[in-house]
């Protein structure tokens, strides 16, 4: 018994990684020297390198999602592509769900351990002599080492402006799910720009 396989197509090389990795570096150098004179006063290049990095960027995704779209569309690519690529998006979001768990890991890290070390706890008498005299464990810190006070963000500002933002475009990306499934080209278009937009 002969068993198919189906074609599995493999596209020819591409120079958009290329472009996308000197964008990418443009945008840093870019990014890097605007902050520097702006923190001088100063005026410069870097803000229009930080700008032809961005455009740049813009251009390779675009371009690189057009050669995707059409190799797509022109029937060229198989199930076990298509399976392939939902299983890079799976490793993509994981890879976003550990990124996020590093972030949570230093919290808890800073608020349960580093914390209380500073503030003598445990057989860490001497630490707080040492590094930070007079420091006073608490949650959150509100003195700096220098002295200088601080006072935690409150959530009625701009912590509840992104959540509302974040909602709103979870909105919109769902009825642009919608109108993908409903074959509704206006309708995933606007909602998924607004989407974007909202960022």
């Amino acid at each position: 018994m002969q068993q198919e396989y189906q074609k599995y197509y493999v596209p020819a090389q591409s120079y958009w990684p290329i472009v996308g990795a000197i964008a990418l570096f443009l945008i840093a150098v870019g990014a890097g020297n605007f902050v520097i004179e702006a923190t001088r006063g100063e005026s410069g290049w870097g803000d229009n390198v930080l700008g032809a990095g961005i455009v740049m960027l813009l251009v390779m995704l675009f371009g690189w999602f057009k050669d995707q779209i059409n190799e797509s569309m022109s029937g060229l690519y198989s199930d076990q592509l298509g399976r392939s690529y939902r299983q890079g998006m799976s490793w993509f979001i994981f890879s976003e769900v550990m990124f996020f768990a590093a972030f949570f890991g230093a919290l808890f890290y800073a608020r349960m351990i580093a914390v209380p070390w500073l503030g003598g706890s445990s057989n860490n008498a001497m630490t707080n002599e040492v590094l930070w005299p007079g420091f006073q464990a608490m949650w959150p810190l509100v003195e700096t080492p220098g002295g200088i006070n601080t006072t935690p963000m409150s959530w009625a500002g701009l912590p509840t402006i992104n959540t509302i933002i974040l909602l709103i475009s979870s909105v919109t990306l769902h009825f642009a799910h919608v109108g993908l499934e409903q074959g509704k080209r206006k309708q995933l278009t606007t909602m998924l720009g607004a989407t974007i937009l909202l960022g």
